[in-house]
């Protein structure tokens, strides 16, 4: 498990109740939209806001605590793991899964590094791999 604490205080910011509940609820949830992260404080802490939630979200956004992902329903979700790492995503039920593949990422780094893109800096390269998933 994912030393909550030490994560916030390395990215600078304060520890707090509501910023630990909604940084546990983003490690517990894959890939959570802000209402799943809603629902799941709810159930432990029914004081905190909603604007709370939103508020420390963008927050965490911010200071590259977590990543944003927009799928094609164009639902937001968010995304703690800020290692290198592609998305499979679900076309019919809108589920994100978390795929990593060195060879993969090697092969993307070898390409781009002998390409130029004028007036553009590559910081991360990631595919979102659509399809269904086979259950």
């Amino acid at each position: 498990m994912v030393d909550l604490k030490n994560k916030l205080s390395e990215n600078g910011l304060k520890i707090t109740p509501q910023r630990l509940i909604i940084l546990e609820a983003i490690y517990s949830i894959d890939h959570p939209t802000a209402d799943d992260i809603i629902k799941y404080i709810r159930k432990k802490h029914s004081n905190i806001a909603t604007g709370t939630v939103y508020k420390v979200l963008e927050k965490f956004v911010e200071k590259g605590l977590i990543k944003k992902i927009t799928t094609d329903k164009d639902v937001i979700r968010f995304d703690g793991i800020m290692t290198p790492h592609h998305h499979l995503y679900s076309i019919d039920s809108d589920v994100i899964k978390d795929y990593e593949d060195e060879k993969l990422d090697n092969i993307l780094k070898e390409y781009f590094s002998n390409r130029e893109l004028p007036g553009f800096d590559i910081e991360e390269i990631t595919i979102q791999i659509k399809g269904r998933f086979n259950n």
